[in-house]
């Protein structure tokens, strides 16, 4: 296990590692292996990408996201009615999104979607197609998963899928059933084999929600 001091280091390395970031402007606390990031960005997009940098280090517990997105001044803010606008257009490209199943609200450039789709995919679809648009500076993903009556869970398929990933020890993780919610327990080897688990569980028809307790180990 790595000292925190340890940790610092390797997050600000990989900070630097990302094309689309400006490590100095990103401030970095570690204590007992959880990080806290703070400054400021100019960009959603750059916010979620120093996230996901601190999610590879190896040794990570958790993660405190605490940087400000603030547009720089040369930037053309739009008004929420139009980056509303935008933010239906984007939705309306998008293939795997249903357009009609889905409501847009913006606040202050926050952007919040709600809803009830059918598949995991299609609420991460729809979150993927607003959150990089110029002047949002959040978005709430309050999109539900609905599955219809003739999709169940089928445990065997999610075990086999999670086999079937080179990048899954799958026999590290025990899989429980509730209803229409998978339990995950067990321990994987970092952040990013956590999301794998996680992806694999979500393509399985029928999930309607993920309690994720796997233990980064």
């Amino acid at each position: 296990m790595k000292s925190d001091l340890q940790i610092q280091e390797d997050v600000q390395d990989e900070l630097q590692w990302d094309p689309i970031l400006k490590a100095a402007e990103i401030g970095v606390a570690v204590k007992s292996g959880i990080v806290t990031l703070s400054g400021t960005v100019d960009s959603y997009s750059k916010k979620n990408a120093a996230e996901d940098a601190v999610k590879r280090v190896k040794d990570v517990k958790a993660v405190a996201v605490e940087l400000e997105v603030v547009f720089p001044g040369t930037i053309d803010h739009k008004t929420d009615a139009s980056l509303a606008q935008v933010a239906l257009d984007a939705l309306k490209w998008t293939n795997f999104v249903p357009e009609e199943r889905v409501r847009l609200q913006v606040d202050n450039g926050v952007i919040t979607l709600e809803g009830e789709l059918e598949w995991q995919y299609q609420r991460d679809a729809a979150f993927n197609a607003v959150k990089n648009l110029q002047g949002v500076r959040s978005v709430i993903n309050k999109l539900r998963i609905t599955p219809g009556p003739s999709v169940y869970i089928l445990k065997d398929n999610i075990r086999k899928a999670l086999t079937r990933d080179a990048n899954i020890e799958a026999n590290n993780i025990k899989i429980e059933t509730k209803d229409r919610t998978v339990v995950l327990k067990g321990k994987v080897r970092s952040w990013s084999e956590r999301s794998d688990v996680e992806r694999a569980v979500w393509s399985t028809p029928g999930v309607l929600a993920i309690q994720d307790e796997l233990i980064v180990s």
